[in-house]
Parts: structure tokens; sequence; C-alpha cells
């Protein structure tokens, strides 16, 4: 099935225009994020936190004011998409259970005809939250590394630099756009925590996969457009793989839109994510990693001979 055929646009003609539009969005998402900050979830800053389900609906009103006399003022409780089940979460760590045995004694004292589950507990210390986001942090610096070594190989250094560029890009370009709309839509509720640290490896990977599947189509149309420009070359291949890369990326999408919509709180972290880092992921394998390679080539062979597409093995 082929959703374009014959297409001949010239994407790499425009990439200055598309660095522009990526560089003025990260610098404005590494601002917001600089000033507001993305919130911590317990698995990185540390804390309890307790999901319960109440028989009945209750008033988000009436839990928090058994809380606040508990003596957890400010706790962030969450709804979990019905008015019976919340997420409670309070920094305060104790020995063993008893942060969670407070929280379960509030609510039976603030709400005693309330009939409620607990359906799980969690507990961070905060030398293990310290911990997974430095795990974290080297995770994703060392996948990047992998894939450059590994494209390195399998292509020319200079595709594995377009390509890791692309992924670097990608994941600064979804922590802006975390970052932006946990300001402008905090009724998302977006939290750092391990689902979305999942959602940027998985997103790093799926990037890669259709960078290499351009840069694959480059290599086979060298060999048969030996005295095309270079640039010629990989718009052609890039138009070559459009109807791919368009069905691929698009029912992913659909996919992580449904997750996002329907998933519920747990889920929605990871599931908007992956759905920014799926568009990014495509863009970026056209306007940015292809045209990193465009671009050194350029300026490597020098305009003297940039048009010979033969030279691209030099």
């Amino acid at each position: 099935m082929r959703l374009f055929k014959h297409t001949n646009i010239d994407f790499l003609g425009k990439r200055k225009m598309f660095y522009l539009v990526s560089i003025i969005f990260i610098v404005v998402g590494l601002v917001v994020l600089y000033f507001r900050g993305i919130p911590l979830g317990i698995d990185f800053l540390g804390g309890t936190e307790l999901q319960v389900r109440f028989t009945n609906p209750i008033e988000v009103s009436d839990l928090r004011g058994a809380m606040d006399k508990a003596g957890f003022v400010g706790m962030e409780i969450k709804s979990m998409g019905t008015p019976a089940d919340y997420l409670l979460r309070t920094p305060l760590q104790g020995e063993g259970q008893t942060v969670a045995d407070k929280i379960q004694a509030g609510i039976k004292d603030g709400m005693p005809n309330a009939q409620y589950q607990v359906m799980r507990v969690d507990k961070v210390g905060p030398k293990i939250g310290a911990e997974l986001r430095k795990n974290a942090f080297y995770a994703v610096i060392f996948s990047l590394l992998g894939i450059l070594i590994y494209l390195a190989l399998r292509f020319q250094f200079v595709y594995a630099l377009g390509a890791v560029i692309g992924l670097f890009h990608d994941v600064l370009i979804t922590i802006s756009a975390v970052a932006l709309f946990d300001a402008l839509f905090p009724m998302l509720q977006l939290e750092f925590n391990q689902q979305m640290l999942a959602a940027f490896l998985t997103l790093i990977g799926f990037s890669v996969n259709d960078t290499v599947i351009i840069f694959d189509r480059i290599r086979e149309n060298i060999k048969l457009f030996k005295n095309e420009d270079i640039e010629d070359v990989m718009n052609r291949s890039v138009n070559a793989t459009l109807s791919r890369t368009i069905i691929t990326s698009g029912t992913v999408f659909l996919t992580v839109l449904v997750l996002f919509i329907f998933g519920g709180e747990v889920l929605r972290a990871f599931a908007f994510t992956f759905a920014v880092g799926v568009v990014t992921g495509t863009y970026s394998s056209v306007f940015v990693s292809s045209s990193i390679v465009v671009d050194w080539k350029h300026h490597v062979l020098g305009d003297k001979h940039k048009g010979k597409a033969s030279l691209i093995n030099q």
C-alpha cells in the first residue's frame, strides 16, 4: 500500500528553515523547563504513595479535609479517572508502612462511613530517588552512544553523527513539549516518572529505525545516481520512503493517542511523551539527520565537488 506515489518534494531545500524552527522551540521549551521544571514522580523524588478505591464515589474535598486533619496538610491528591479512585502522595517517609498506616487511619477517622480498598502502596527513599535520576541520565546517554557506534559500523561516521544529533534533537524537543504542555495545561498532570523515562528510551529506538530506513535507501540511490547532486539523491530517497514513513508513524501515533485518551492516569505520561516522540522522530529523520549529512558533505567536499553523489564515500 502506498499513500504517495511519485512525489518530488524538496525536503532538504528547506532544511535551514526547519533548523530555525527546531532551535526556537527547544530554546522556548528549555526556558520554561528552567523556570517551572517538570514535576518529579515518587520514583525520582522519594516519598510515599497510596492508591485507594472507594466503594462509592466521594468528594475530593472530603478526602483532602480528612488528610489535613490527619496532619498531611497540602498532600497531593489525584483522581485516577473516576470519583472513586484516588492517588495520595506525600514526600513524608517512615519505617516500614508507618506513613501508609497513618494515611489509612486518617481516612477512617475523617470519613468513617466511607468504605475503601488499598490498591497499592509505593515507598521510595531519597537515596533511591537520587540514584534513579542518575541512572535515567546514564540510560539515555549510553543508548545514544550505542546507536552512534552501531551506525558508524553500518554506515559512515557522518551518518551515525547525523542520526545521533537527530535523536538528541528528539529528546530535547520532547522534553520541551512536556514542559510547555505542563505549563499551559496543568490538568494533564504530567510528571517525570519511570513511565516517562521508558517513553524516552522507546522513542529513541523508534526514531532511529525510521532514520536507518531512509539512510539505507540513500545508500542504494547513491550507487544508481552517481552523477546527481547529493541533495537531489537524498530528496529522492526521502520521497521514496515517504509512504512507508507516514503509514508506520501514523498507525503508531493513533495507537498511542488512544492510549493517552483511555489509558488513565498511570499511562498518561508515557502515552503523551511517546506520541510527541513519534512526531518529532519522523520530523528529525528528514529535516535533521539527513540534513546534517548533506551539510557535512557540502562542507567537507567543498562547493567545487558537492554536486557529485559519487564522492559521498570520500
